[in-house]
Order: C-alpha cells, then sequence, then structure tokens
C-alpha cells in the first residue's frame, strides 16, 4: 500500500507562494494522490535569491519509481481504451484548469528558481496551459494510412499509445519542457511518470496536482528526487516503454545507453551553442532589440537556445557591441518576484561557480574584453542570493573554452565577420546543433544560410522562444527526435502497427 497524504493544498489559485511551497513540501503525486516518500527522507528546495528554505521535496529512489510506474501502468489500460478525441477534449480541459492558476503558478516558479515574474515566469505559466491546448486539439490527428499491398487484400496501418512514458525535465523551463513531454503523451493513449529536478520540483507538483482534478487517477504521476536514485530506477524500470530527456549532454549520454541496453525509444534535448548571424542590411533597431531577447538574459543565459555566440558583420560591429551593452546594462536585476525586475538569479550555488568559472577564465584571456552589464542589487535581503551580471565578450579566439562549451549562464561571445563562407564555416564549427539565427534584409543570403546551417531550429530576422506548433529538436550533440509539433506525438509517443485482411 501506498503512504498517502492529505496535503493542505488550496483548491482556488493561492497569490501566497511561500504557503504554497510549505503545503507541498515532502510530497510525491501518484495514483491521484499524495504519497509520501517510502524511505522517509526529503531534501531542501532553496529560493535562489535569498539563500532561504522554502520547502522539502520528497527523495525518490527505486521503490517510489516501481509504485509510479505500476500505477501509471494499471491506469494506462484503460486510458488508451478512450477515444482520442475524448482524451484530447480532457487535457485541454486541463489548460483551462492551469489558466485559472497561471499567477499562483508563476509566482511559485518565480520562488523556486530565481527567474524574474515579469518577463520570466509568467510567460512560462502561460504557455504550458497553450501547450495543453495545442495537443488536446489534435486527438482526431491519430490517423493511420491505407496500403495498397496486393488486390484482394486490405492492407492498413494504425497508430497505437507506446505505454508508460518516463520523462525527466530540467530546472531551466520546468513547466515549459514538462507540458511539451506530457501533453503529446497524454492525447496519444499513454499515461506519464515525470522525474522533476531536484532544483525546481515544487511548480511542477502543484501542476501534476491541478490536473489530476480533470484527467483519471494515475494517468499523470510526479516523483522528485535525484538522477542516480530516482531517475535511473525510472529508465530501467521494465513497464516504462519510452523515455523523453531534456538537459546535459552528459546525462543524456547515459540516458540513451541505459534506454539502449532495455531497446527503448527515447527523444532526447542535450542543449546548444546556438550562433546569431547579423548582417550589415540588417534592420539594426529590430536586430538589437532580437539579439537582448536571443541572449535570455532575463533567464540568466539559463536557455539551450540562448544566443551564446554572435557574430557581427564588420561595418556595423563595433556600434552593434556598444548598443548592446547599453541595453544590458538598463536592465534591472533584483528580486524575481519584484514587477520591476528583468533579470533574476542563476538556480544554484553549483552553477554559479561554474559560470564565475567561464566568466573569470574569458577576463583572463590576452586580448579579450569582458563588458560586466546591469548592476548587481542592493537590497540586503538579497545579499545571499544568487545573483551575476551578465558578460558581453569579445576578442576571444574561436577554441576558446567560453566558444565551444554551453556556459548556461548569462554569457554571450561576439565576433566580427567579413564574408558569408567564413561565418558560416565559425556557426558550424561546435558539436551542438540546436539552434540559430540570421539577421538580414537580403532574403536570398537568409534563406541560403537556413538550409545551410547545422541545427534544427532556424529562423530569420526573430529567435522565438519555443512554443506549440514549431517543431523543435537538434542534429548533432543537441539530441535526438522533436518536441512541440504533431509530428512529435505521431512519431515519439507512438508505434504504427500494420494490419492485412486477405478478403479474395
Amino acid at each position: 500500500m501506498l503512504d498517502t497524504v492529505q496535503a493542505a493544498t488550496p483548491m482556488k489559485p493561492s497569490l501566497d507562494e511561500k504557503a504554497l511551497a510549505r503545503a507541498l513540501s515532502g510530497h510525491h503525486f501518484i495514483g491521484g494522490r499524495f504519497v509520501a516518500p517510502r524511505s522517509g527522507t526529503s531534501f531542501a528546495v532553496v529560493n535562489p535569491a535569498t539563500g532561504h528554505e522554502v520547502a522539502r521535496a520528497a527523495e525518490g529512489d527505486a521503490d517510489d519509481v516501481d509504485a509510479a510506474v505500476q500505477d501509471a501502468a494499471r491506469a494506462q489500460k484503460e486510458w488508451a481504451r478512450m477515444p482520442a478525441r475524448k482524451r484530447g477534449a480532457l487535457v485541454a480541459q486541463c489548460a483551462g484548469v492551469i489558466r485559472e492558476h497561471v499567477e499562483e503558478l508563476a509566482r511559485l516558479i518565480a520562488l523556486e528558481t530565481g527567474k524574474a515574474l515579469r518577463t520570466e515566469s509568467r510567460v512560462e505559466a502561460n504557455t504550458v496551459a497553450d501547450v495543453l491546448e495545442f495537443f488536446g486539439g489534435l486527438g482526431s490527428e491519430l490517423k493511420g494510412e491505407s496500403v495498397p499491398f496486393a488486390p484482394g487484400v486490405l492492407s492498413v496501418t494504425v497508430r497505437e499509445p507506446l505505454g508508460v512514458v518516463g520523462a525527466i525535465i530540467p530546472w531551466n523551463v520546468p513547466l515549459l519542457l514538462m507540458s511539451l513531454k506530457i501533453a503529446p503523451a497524454l492525447v496519444a493513449g499513454n499515461t506519464v511518470v515525470v522525474k522533476s529536478a531536484e532544483e525546481a520540483p515544487l511548480t511542477v507538483l502543484r501542476i501534476c496536482e491541478l490536473m489530476a482534478r480533470v484527467l483519471p487517477a494515475g494517468c499523470f504521476n510526479m516523483l522528485s528526487g535525484f538522477g542516480p536514485e530516482c531517475g535511473a530506477p525510472l529508465v530501467a524500470h521494465p513497464k516504462v516503454r519510452k523515455v523523453t530527456f531534456t538537459g546535459s549532454v552528459e546525462v543524456g549520454r547515459i540516458v540513451a545507453k541505459a534506454a539502449a541496453e532495455r531497446l527503448i525509444p527515447t527523444t532526447l534535448e542535450l542543449g546548444g551553442k546556438s550562433p546569431m548571424l547579423i548582417f550589415a542590411d540588417c534592420d539594426f533597431e529590430a536586430t538589437l532589440a532580437g539579439a537582448v531577447t536571443s541572449m535570455r538574459f532575463t533567464r540568466q543565459g539559463q536557455s539551450c537556445t540562448a544566443a551564446s555566440r554572435i557574430y557581427v558583420e564588420r561595418p556595423i560591429f563595433d556600434r552593434f557591441v556598444a548598443e548592446l551593452a547599453k541595453r544590458v546594462d538598463a536592465m534591472v536585476m533584483g528580486d524575481p518576484l519584484d514587477e520591476k525586475t528583468d533579470i533574476g538569479t542563476i538556480i544554484s550555488t553549483e552553477q554559479l561557480a561554474k559560470v564565475r568559472g567561464f566568466i573569470d577564465e574569458g577576463c583572463a584571456t590576452a586580448g579579450a574584453t569582458g563588458r560586466a552589464c546591469s548592476a548587481m542589487p542592493t537590497d540586503p535581503a538579497l545579499a545571499n542570493g544568487l545573483f551575476i551580471q551578465p558578460h558581453i565578450f569579445t576578442g576571444l579566439s574561436n577554441d576558446s573554452r567560453l566558444v565551444r562549451q554551453e556556459i548556461f549562464g548569462p554569457v554571450t561571445c561576439v565576433f566580427p565577420f567579413d564574408d558569408v563562407e567564413t561565418v558560416l564555416a565559425e556557426a558550424n564549427d561546435s558539436e551542438y546543433g540546436l539552434a540559430a539565427s540570421v539577421w538580414t534584409n537580403n532574403l536570398k543570403v537568409g534563406l541560403d544560410l537556413a538550409h545551410r546551417l547545422e541545427a534544427g531550429l532556424v529562423q530569420i530576422n526573430q529567435n522565438l522562444v519555443v512554443q506549440a506548433n514549431l517543431s523543435y529538436g537538434g542534429v548533432k550533440s543537441s539530441g535526438l527526435g522533436k518536441e512541440a509539433s504533431l509530428e512529435s506525438m505521431l512519431e515519439h509517443f507512438m508505434h504504427k502497427k500494420t494490419i492485412m485482411v486477405k478478403y479474395t
């Protein structure tokens, strides 16, 4: 029997994020109810803006994983028998519940991740509802084919769900990346067990509880815990038939290897080092604004699609760098829950140390210049917060560690270029291939580069964040498979069965 807990979470939306965090403290969500961890252990969830503990997260292990997967497997049989359009309608209904709680969820995600409420957290909470609505409307698209195999033989294909899906999500945009996994999986007829990031388990847990008000018990389950003790058993569980993972290349390789041992499919989104190519004929003001958005500094650069390598045609290089630094300087760093704040915090002390190491290395590199932008907050209540100034580097060589490796912090390297072929070669000289953008008023140049850039997503004169109906996924070390589109549901959360009937 599961050790169930009746958490004192409010039925109506709550704007007291600290009280909500305490109410969610110490729980998994399995089979439509809060569940205590079998081990009885928990770990701290810390507000990175203050350093204060705001909750305890249930520390999951293999026993918790087994309980969640077994429950999901039982629920999946009945869920798969439900007509696809009805499943989609229920997922879309979940979007309505999420919309009622958007402000609550936004404040909670700001509390546990340090992402600014106005520029990041509120946007993410709204996007989750949009993703659920999008996939909820695709239930009628789970179609097969009629195959002209031979006279007297009816040959058709049908699409069927895989079973239980294990979803492992990161901390940078946990709600969005969770929704991109669970929405297509559920509409396709699978049930899901999500393993949240240990740094950001609370808002995911709250969304799981909210959706359980609509979905049958066991369809959507959530565990918190650490990778080796909770994530690894989820990937290895014999009743998990699909794994979808977003995170680092290093951990992605471990997940892929474990899944390969069991011969189950995986979707992997593993990061990027995205180039931004800017030509002198661009709309300068629009491109400058686009660069500020593309660098994802409002998320402290903690984004796989962040424009961390910016190549600017030489005639406008100096002007562009100066204006870019001026724009970032004007951004306000401070309390993530303050409406005036543009930039919040780094997620953890470990990540902060990593980012500082890169910045220190860049500043110590001969010939390089690192421009520190924005101002550190002066509020004494934020003295222990994980804040760091965004840095814009020039003068680095292409073999610098800052140029080659994903920093996942507010650091961008800017380079001048003189010709198309050289900048294309430099942009493609990376192990990553997630996203890229080209900024030019010459459509011929833009489209030519879009075809030749080694990236899964190339945008011209814009750099939108991931959203519903935008096929998303990388090449090279950036991962395998696609998310956010009808394709992701049909190809990555279902299998195709061929049925043949001889009638003559």
